[in-house]
């Protein structure tokens, strides 16, 4: 029986938010008339649960939606999609019967805009240590003194899931994750890059940002945990950055298609590049590459919503998935270009924002040291201890 699958964006949508996407990026400014439309569509509600007035979508239905909208503005999706992991991680935690994130819902269907502020400069560990202090308010809640770098959504976010290190007791320290509001934090206007840069994913500085005690979901040993929020948090974030760099590798292949069919050789009898055999084969293989990361991305996705149970092998196959569908993407943009000839060099060039763009996909969590350790720890078993 065929699967009934929501949608929230509408092509008339997308389409505006393609035609400006090119202007954000010479401009190196953030969307805001895009971050409009999906507030009318309700898209950043599209985790939120129906008795809460969102569209209670599934992992899977997000990351279709995700596809497509960063195959219109790969930014605009990298930006939003930080909203959507963390509305996303907390609905599949209150659907499990966890309420400590519950309030990160009630927000988000109060129109609140979530940004993740977990990276740090020169913090390899990543989410499993914290350069942040997180000191105790003696109240059950936590003020976070450090600075986040890579803040999406950095000049419309009104919420930020944060989290820092609390060293008040040397013999346990603790890492804790809360959710804090504008007060307490400074932005920095440092966001000038080679590509996605309409994320406007700015550096924050935490100056005693506050989360109550019912803002504090969890308080963590430093190192890897077993906890369930992180794997709902890997889950949601690997599945997600995976999506969206799948689209943009959608949108490519439809570039390069185009550009094969509207190119005329010299040669012969002035036929298009797409009779060439080269063109179609590295056309064909960009398509092979695309198939193959949509399928893997939605496959897990609904492996994620289905409870599958993957064992011991759950993390590799999340961080192994973002490794591969980046990879893939970066493969398949960089034949498109070729294919397309020098005219995608030029700044205008759509292919060429994609090229740039595409770039992003390493800097985010896992790299591909830390999921090679992931996945062979998962395989062979972990290192012997010194």
């Amino acid at each position: 029986m065929a699967r009934t699958l929501r949608t929230l964006l509408t092509d008339d949508v997308l389409a505006r938010i393609h035609d400006r996407a090119a202007g954000h990026d010479a401009t190196n400014t953030f969307p805001d008339a895009d971050l409009a439309d999906l507030v009318d569509l309700g898209y950043l509600r599209a985790f939120v649960p129906e008795p809460l007035g969102g569209a209670g979508l599934s992992l899977e239905e997000v990351a279709r939606e995700q596809m497509r909208l960063a195959a219109a503005a790969p930014a605009t999706a990298l930006a939003v999609g930080m909203h959507l992991i963390v509305t996303g991680l907390a609905a599949r935690l209150v659907a499990g019967g966890d309420d400590s994130v519950a309030f990160v819902l009630r927000d988000a269907a109060a129109g609140e805009i979530f940004a993740f502020g977990n990276s740090e400069a020169g913090n390899d560990l990543v989410m499993f240590d914290s350069l942040t202090r997180a000191e105790p308010d003696g109240a059950g809640g936590f003020r976070f003194h450090g600075t986040k770098i890579f803040t999406s959504l950095a000049p419309v976010w009104t919420r930020l899931a944060t989290f820092g290190r609390d060293d008040s007791d040397p013999d346990d320290p603790r890492l804790v994750h809360g959710v804090v509001t504008l007060e307490g934090t400074r932005t920095i206007d440092d966001w000038d890059t080679l590509g996605m840069r309409a994320t406007q994913s700015r550096s924050t500085v935490l100056e005693g940002a506050h989360a109550p005690a019912d803002r504090v979901y969890r308080s963590l040993p430093v190192g890897p945990s077993a906890d369930p929020f992180m794997f709902a948090l890997f889950a949601t974030f690997e599945v997600l950055i995976a999506a969206a760099y799948t689209g943009i590798a959608g949108r490519a292949v439809e570039l390069g298609a185009e550009s094969a069919l509207g190119r005329r050789s010299r040669r012969g009898e002035g036929e298009p590049l797409a009779h060439d055999a080269d063109v179609r084969r590295a056309i064909a293989e960009a398509a092979t590459r695309h198939d193959g990361a949509r399928l893997q991305v939605l496959a897990l996705a609904r492996d994620v919503d289905e409870g599958t149970d993957h064992g011991a092998r759950w993390f590799a196959q999340l961080v192994g998935l973002k490794v591969r569908a980046v990879a893939d993407a970066r493969a398949v943009v960089e034949s498109v270009v070729a294919v397309s000839g020098g005219a995608a060099y030029r700044t205008g060039s759509e292919v060429g924002r994609l090229y740039r763009d595409v770039l992003a996909g390493i800097f985010h969590p896992s790299d591909e040291r830390s999921a090679h350790r992931t996945i062979a720890t998962s395989i062979l078993g972990p290192l012997p201890q010194p």
